[in-house]
């Protein structure tokens, strides 16, 4: 699986389109933090290997919109079945938004780097491997620590639904999901709303790669150049597809 550069900038404009329409306070703290990342932002792969979810170029905004798009709707069908809402959309969209912020890096090194070994990538579907000068972090913990560095204030529910999105398939998590008192448990519902919202879209983008054949070996962009102007016009972005 994989996308046009026209794909890429229809995506880029949409998630810019979802800042502008959900984000407050924090928009123009946002937009200084996206116009500083949009280099790696825009054509940072979701993952590593090409069954996991949307390893390709692109692939990073791709997989946030959906899980964005998810988590608005999932919200209320939960509210219409009856459970709490004890959350803001706004709260919900933006810990949906920037979720997997940490799979781009630390804003100076990026997380993913192009698998270079054939028997990786053809084993494996390893398009991507981790960028061992950068240092560890849990993607979620990496997450906050960027959004911390550019003075983007997160309140409570936010912190949690961000660090605690990958469910107990992070052995991180337990502490926090299996608890043997009532009064211990999670009390806002954002935590599930979220990870499901990311677990759907990840598999959604799973049945597309299958779909479309399941084998196909994405274009490994290995590195790309910007005006840092990307996010402002529809011509510093084509500056970055152009290495497409």
């Amino acid at each position: 699986m994989s996308i046009s550069a026209d794909k890429i900038q229809l995506n880029w404009e949409k998630h810019l389109k979802i800042v502008d329409t959900y984000l407050t306070t924090r928009k123009d703290q946002v937009k200084t933090m996206l116009d500083s990342l949009s280099e790696v932002y825009i054509m940072a792969p979701a993952s590593g290997k090409t069954w996991y979810h949307s390893a390709f170029p692109g692939g990073y905004v791709d997989h946030v919109n959906r899980v964005v798009q998810y988590a608005v709707k999932q919200a209320r069908l939960y509210a219409e079945m009856g459970g709490t809402v004890d959350f803001t959309e706004e709260e919900l969209v933006f810990s949906a938004l920037f979720h997997d912020l940490g799979k781009i890096g630390d804003g100076e090194k990026p997380n993913y780097i192009p698998q270079t070994d054939k028997w990786r990538q053809d084993k494996l579907s390893e398009m991507y491997t981790f960028n061992s000068d950068l240092d560890f972090m849990l993607i979620p913990d990496r997450s906050l620590f960027i959004l911390q560095k550019f003075g983007i204030k997160v309140n409570q529910k936010e912190f949690l639904a961000i660090r605690l999105h990958d469910g107990v398939f992070d052995k991180a998590n337990e502490a926090y999901f299996f608890s043997h008192m009532e009064s211990s448990r999670q009390k806002t519902s954002i935590i599930s709303i979220l990870h499901s919202a990311d677990f759907l879209a990840s598999k959604v983008e799973y049945d597309i790669w299958k779909r479309e054949g399941g084998t196909s070996t994405p274009k490994v962009q290995k590195r790309v150049s910007t005006t840092g102007k990307a996010i402002k016009s529809s011509e510093g972005l084509s500056n970055i597809l152009k290495g497409l």
